[in-house]
């Protein structure tokens, strides 16, 4: 399959950045906007707000790829301190206590953390 897949790498990788991050920006839509099925505004509070904050500029900071290494680092960190806060008191493994988008995304961005913008971004564009 890798020899199939090799000739694409860099493609297949755009587009898991493009989709991972409008993905988590659709997070951040439903905390500050309301979308999505989201929290009427008069019930955020500082942290959720802040959280939605980071969803949503991150989000699309990676899926454009503009300084997506620094966002993604931002954005795994908020994933980290979601899970621990949130998930892991509700019990000891992410299956137990809902916490696996929480984890997949907290590793997704230190994938794209380590690795950056890549092909297709408003990095590449603007070198």
């Amino acid at each position: 399959m890798e020899r199939f897949l090799a000739p694409y790498k860099e493609t297949i990788y755009a587009v898991f950045r493009i989709v991972i991050g409008l993905l988590f920006a659709c997070h951040g839509a439903q905390k500050l906007l309301g979308m999505f099925g989201g929290i009427p505004a008069e019930y955020l509070n500082a942290l959720t707000y802040t959280a939605g904050a980071i969803e949503l500029v991150g989000g699309l900071m990676i899926a454009v790829g503009f300084r997506a290494s620094i966002a993604a680092f931002i954005c795994s960190g908020t994933m980290a301190v979601a899970y621990f806060m949130a998930h892991q008191p509700q019990g000891l493994l992410p299956i137990q206590n809902q916490g696996e988008p929480a984890v997949m995304y907290c590793f997704a961005f230190l994938v794209i953390a380590a690795k950056g913008s890549g092909r297709l971004s408003v990095d590449e564009a603007m070198r």
